[in-house]
């Protein structure tokens, strides 16, 4: 590498304004005199699960340490510029006038509710909480996520709306993303998530419930050509473990490739609350599908 890691990471700033200039950092990666990704014969994915503004510590919807996260994982990608083939980043995307958002219930008194309040089937029922529109839709939506077994719905301070600065990809990340796919000549992969106003989507792949049944089959079908699939990102609570799960319920008959996944353990954080029961979960995902939990300043490509 030409560059060095200081050249493109401020780390002083994650979380904060990009003093960098896009033009000048993408031009500097392009005189590296890197192999082409297309030349790997180790192919290998790493996949950033919302690695965005407003769940940096700053943000909308922080997540505790995601500075030291973003550290951490821009410094592997740098060390490994030259074994990753390919980078894919989810977006997290919305607007205010979500289900999971305060403005879509209201109480008996007419009050939106708090961040992390939770509505359960039954406070539909009885009229604890009522949609400000959409009634029957919202009473189908939270009667479905207990019958599938899923998170019962919580309301999420607003966050990552769409056009804003907390949808933003944070700075630091984004500098490397992009350093990255110039020097590698490596088509970046952006996957934008969560726009359905009736329905949340913590993973990358479908939506916790929606009547539509939306699948992203491509980016599915996609890791199969992959020799490795790296995955890193915020929540570890949340985005994170429902993207794993998804991916390997999906190839849960073939364990050559979810045993392909490596999640870097020090490059994503839960959100409060949520630490005992997400590490349970990640212990289920190894015993059952043979995924590997990995520190980022260990982790051999070899």
């Amino acid at each position: 590498m030409k560059a060095s890691f200081e050249s493109i990471v401020d780390v002083t700033a994650i979380g904060g304004q990009n003093s960098a200039k896009i033009h000048e950092l993408l031009t500097l990666a392009s005189k590296e005199e890197l192999v082409q990704s297309v030349q790997d014969t180790d192919r290998v994915l790493f996949l950033g699960i919302d690695f965005q503004n407003d769940f940096m510590e700053n943000g909308g919807l922080a997540v505790p340490n995601s500075h030291q996260d973003v550290a951490n994982v821009t410094r592997f990608i740098y060390d490994n510029m030259e074994r990753i083939t390919t980078i894919a980043v989810s977006i997290d995307t919305h607007e205010p006038q979500q289900i999971f958002h305060p403005s879509w219930w209201v109480d008996l008194s007419g009050h939106n509710p708090e961040p992390l309040t939770i509505i359960s089937a039954e406070d539909v029922d009885n009229g604890k909480w009522k949609p400000v529109e959409h009634y029957e839709v919202s009473k189908d939506y939270v009667h479905n996520l207990e019958k599938l077994g899923k998170k019962q719905l919580c309301i999420w301070p607003y966050h990552c709306l769409q056009g804003t600065n907390g949808a933003a990809l944070e700075s630091q990340f984004s500098n490397m993303i992009h350093f990255h796919s110039i020097a590698r000549k490596s088509k970046l992969q952006k996957i934008v998530k969560g726009l359905d106003p009736l329905s949340e989507m913590y993973g990358i792949i479908k939506a916790e419930y929606d009547r539509s049944d939306y699948c992203n089959h491509e980016f599915l079908q996609s890791l199969k050509g992959y020799d490795k699939i790296i995955i890193a990102g915020e929540a570890k609570s949340h985005c994170v473990l429902e993207s794993v799960k998804q991916i390997a319920e999906h190839y849960a008959k073939d364990r050559e490739i979810t045993s392909r996944i490596f999640l870097l353990e020090d490059c994503m954080s839960p959100i409060t609350g949520f630490e005992e029961s997400t590490n349970e979960e990640f212990k289920q995902l190894q015993i059952q599908y043979g995924i590997n939990i990995v520190s980022s300043n260990s982790f051999s490509m070899d």
